[in-house]
C-alpha cells in the first residue's frame, strides 16, 4: 500500500495537515537533540521513516548527528534516497530497508530512537517498541509521534468530518488508491488513546513515560527513557 502512494505521499500530507507537521516534527526534534553526548555524534535511528521527512530535518538541524532510517516500504524509500542525494545529506543520512518489529542492530546501538507517525501501522506494538528498547542504549531516548483523536467534543467532530470523509476523498482522488486513505484514517480511530500507550510504553520497559498534545490533540508525542 505504502509503496503504491509513495510518489504523491509527502505533498498530500503537506496539503492535507496545512504543513502544521512540519512544527510537530521541530518540537521532537528538541527532544532529540537533548540526547546530544559530548565529543561524538549523537546515534539516531529513525523507524518507518516514510520519505523520510523527520530523519532529514533532523540532520538540517541537529549539529554532529548522524541518523539511520528504516523502512519497510522499498517505495517509499526509493523517493527518500531521492531528496537525500538532492540536499546532499548522504554524510548523516544512512537508509536501509527493514521491519520495525525484528531490528537488524545489535543491542545498545543507538542514542535515540524516533517514529513518527508509523507506530500505528505496527502488527504488535509490544513487540516493536521492546526492539526498540533493546537497541537503545542505557539512558537513551524514545521519541514517538502519532496522530490522534481530539478529546475535546467539538474538536473532535470537525475533526473527524475532515479526517474520515474529506481526506479519503481528495487522497484517493489524487493518489489513484482510495483504499490508502481510507485506511489511514481508520488506523488513527483504532489506535489506543493517551492513557492506554503511556502504559504500554511503560509495560515494554521504558520509565519516565511522559507525553504531551499537539494542535488540540490531533498529534501526540510520547517520550520514554531506557534505564
Amino acid at each position: 500500500m505504502f509503496d503504491n502512494i509513495a510518489s504523491d505521499y509527502d505533498k498530500l500530507n503537506h496539503i492535507m495537515s496545512l504543513d502544521t507537521d512540519k512544527g510537530w516534527r521541530r518540537r521532537a526534534i528538541r527532544r532529540v537533540a537533548e540526547c546530544a553526548v559530548p565529543g561524538r555524534a549523537l546515534e539516531v535511528l529513525d523507524i518507518a521513516c516514510g520519505t523520510g521527512d523527520f530523519s532529514i530535518a533532523m540532520a538540517k538541524t541537529i549539529p554532529s548527528v548522524r541518523v539511520t532510517s528504516l523502512d519497510i516500504s522499498e517505495g517509499m524509500l526509493a523517493v527518500m534516497r531521492e531528496k537525500v542525494e538532492a540536499q546532499h545529506l548522504g554524510d548523516s543520512i544512512s537508509i536501509m530497508p527493514g521491519d520495525g518489529e525484528r531490528l537488524p542492530f545489535e543491542d545498545a546501538s543507538f542514542d535515540c530512537v524516533t517514529i513518527a507517525f508509523g507506530i500505528r501501522n505496527f502488527e504488535s506494538r509490544e513487540k516493536g517498541l521492546r526492539e526498540m528498547l533493546r537497541v537503545l542504549r542505557p539512558g537513551g531516548r524514545l521519541v514517538i509521534l502519532e496522530l490522534s483523536m481530539p478529546e475535546n467534543p467539538f474538536v473532535r467532530w470537525c475533526f473527524s468530518l475532515y479526517f474520515l470523509h474529506l481526506m479519503p476523498s481528495v487522497g484517493g482522488r489524487i493518489s489513484g488508491d482510495r483504499a490508502a486513505y481510507r485506511y489511514l484514517p481508520a488506523s488513527v480511530v483504532h489506535f489506543p488513546k493517551k492513557a492506554d500507550f503511556l502504559a504500554t510504553i511503560s509495560s515494554c520497559g521504558f520509565t519516565s513515560v511522559s507525553h504531551k498534545a499537539f494542535t488540540f490533540g490531533i498529534c501526540r508525542m510520547y517520550v520514554g527513557s531506557k534505564g
